[in-house]
């Protein structure tokens, strides 16, 4: 398993000591603890060759080595690198020069520690995304997986799932928020647990489902209170933000969260920060957010009932997992790994299928993806005799999908064409012919298996075949 990815490192040069140890501890105090500092610009360039260092804090009036050469020597031998110039020189000109000469930014002593914050804050984030770009073109275009093991729970042979696993490896060793999207049953929690397994980081993993809590009960699961901050809080109690110290906070069912959550969690991802119910006193989170959720965001967003501002926070990485539909090359995999699973909690030797069995999971969409494959398996290996699985029960599960009504629009993928040559509308014998050769398509010929798609007795389905001949 992979060791967590080393902290980024800023480098403070100053040649006053004053300056120094006051940035160092403003820089501190929000939570970026490598700092590193020097007051002499001539070992600058000695260091940058022999360390890993992401941005580097410059003054630019200093003896010796001034700042502008340093800046033109950084640009040109670790282009990688983000400088922030921070000077009292109050000069346009100068300013340009220094934007033109390569830097991430230009700051005016004395800084406002917000800015200066957020400034090393953003040079942080553009030098991770120029790491993860590297990683991921160098992943796709070699199609590797360095950690395989970090996804043995998540069964799958899809491409698409080969790509996000890629991704994750890349984007594991950050602090960034992790956004995963998916409809429900396709497995989000385990694509956290697999990010929190290759990321190496040494807290715990702590998932929680924020939906249907409301303000009160989201800030004290969360953050905890402090006694006596309302009726029954009789001790303090510790939230689940800091069970996840050093680990990953999972946050679940995202897009139920009411809009004072939503201010609450956009603080803790910005600043790094949260108050316990009845506390005045900030406290600071070195854990990793990674939310989920089943709803559509964008729709949200128009809506007005999700923060604009909280979700470009949270997308700062976005994984999205493909619905099994998308994926049936997965459900033969799928089916063997849950009969062998319900097998050894049932007690008893795995049972065989019949090819008419994968030939009807194939034609069906899973609305409720892989945790609905699981429900329909252990069902049935449950009701199986004489170690056989019948099709009965995944028959009755799909007959009472099918007859539960829609609630939104049918995918366009799921409707088959009828094709009218001279485009006139269809005659209704048109309609029941194209209807019994798409049923007996999906089901590889079988007509038990097209007669249960179409609603009726193989005994009629026959008779409309032998009516087409």
């Amino acid at each position: 398993m992979p060791s967590q990815a080393p902290s980024p490192v800023v480098l403070l040069v100053d040649d006053d000591p004053q300056i120094l140890l006051a940035s160092g501890l403003i820089l501190r105090s929000a939570g970026i603890r490598n700092v590193v500092t020097m007051s002499d610009s001539t070992i600058v360039p000695g260091y940058l060759a022999a360390h890993p260092v992401t941005v580097v804090v410059l003054d630019l009036s200093m003896p010796r080595i001034p700042g502008c050469e340093l800046l033109s020597m950084i640009s040109e031998d670790h282009p990688h690198i983000p400088v922030i110039i921070m000077s009292a020189v109050n000069e346009l000109e100068t300013a340009v020069t220094c934007m033109r000469g390569g830097a991430f930014d230009y700051l005016l002593k004395p800084v406002d520690k917000s800015r200066f914050v957020g400034s090393v804050r953003r040079a942080l984030e553009l030098s991770t995304l120029r790491e993860e770009l590297s990683s991921l073109k160098q992943r796709l275009l070699s199609d590797t997986l360095e950690h395989a093991s970090a996804f043995d729970a998540i069964v799958t042979r899809s491409k698409r799932m080969r790509a996000v696993f890629q991704y994750l490896e890349v984007i594991a060793g950050t602090d960034q928020p992790v956004l995963i999207t998916g409809e429900t049953g396709v497995g989000k929690e385990l694509i956290a647990r697999a990010l929190f397994d290759l990321s190496g980081r040494k807290g715990a993993f702590v998932p929680v489902n924020v939906g249907g809590l409301d303000d009160t009960m989201f800030s004290d699961t969360l953050f905890g209170h402090k006694k006596g901050a309302f009726t029954g809080a009789d001790d303090n109690r510790q939230g689940l933000i800091a069970k996840a110290s050093g680990g990953v906070l999972f946050l679940d069912e995202i897009g139920d969260l009411g809009e004072q959550s939503q201010v609450k969690l956009l603080r803790l991802l910005e600043d790094r920060t949260y108050y316990p119910l009845g506390s005045d006193v900030a406290r600071h989170s070195d854990a990793r957010v990674v939310v989920a959720t089943n709803c559509e965001i964008p729709a949200m967003l128009d809506a007005g009932t999700f923060r604009k501002d909280l979700y470009y926070r949270l997308r700062a990485h976005q994984v999205h997992i493909p619905p099994l539909r998308e994926r049936r090359e997965d459900i033969p995999l799928l089916l063997d790994q849950l009969l062998a699973e319900s097998a050894e909690r049932l007690g008893r030797k795995k049972p065989v299928y019949s090819p008419e069995l994968l030939r009807l999971l194939m034609s069906y969409d899973f609305p409720g993806n892989v945790r609905e494959l699981r429900a329909m398996v252990f069902d049935a290996a449950a009701r199986s005799k004489y170690g056989m699985l019948s099709l009965e029960p995944f028959k009755e599960t799909i007959r009472k999908e099918a007859e539960r009504p829609r609630t939104g629009p049918v995918p366009a993928d799921e409707i088959p064409a009828l094709s009218i040559p001279d485009g006139r509308f269809p005659k209704l014998r048109e309609a029941e012919e194209f209807l019994v050769q798409e049923a007996l398509r999906r089901a590889g010929g079988n007509q038990g298996l097209a007669a249960s798609f179409l609603g009726i007795s193989r005994q009629a389905l026959n008779k409309r075949v032998n009516k087409t001949k």
